[in-house]
């Protein structure tokens, strides 16, 4: 069970961290996100998700990255071990229930 878990050592928080992944990731977009991967070098992956205020209000905003983190915490086993990514909510991803961002999420990892 506490593999569905999703521990503070698996969350990117600092902006330095942002930085660098944009600048040196590989970079796939879908209609409502834009997902950049980079290698960490640590044994397992970590997250981090970006909401600008073009989604919406903060309750939009926040309501996006929860389902963002849940698919995360759910298909931890299924996306690149070992590395970064960051998700970033593209216009109209306020608009979409979590089913929406789950089949969204998983068609960019399928091919991997």
């Amino acid at each position: 069970m506490a593999r569905l878990t999703f521990r503070n050592e698996e969350r990117i928080r600092k902006r330095a961290d942002f930085q660098r992944i944009s600048r040196v990731g590989a970079k796939i977009q879908t209609p409502h996100f834009r997902v950049t991967i980079c290698p960490n070098g640590l044994s397992h992956s970590r997250l981090g998700v970006t909401v600008g205020k073009k989604i919406g209000s903060a309750v939009q905003r926040n309501r996006v990255k929860r389902r963002v983190r849940e698919f995360f915490r759910l298909n931890k086993d299924a996306l690149p071990g070992s590395s970064d990514l960051v998700v970033t909510a593209r216009e109209g991803a306020g608009s979409l229930n979590f089913w929406q961002v789950s089949e969204e999420l998983k068609g960019l990892f399928r091919g991997r």
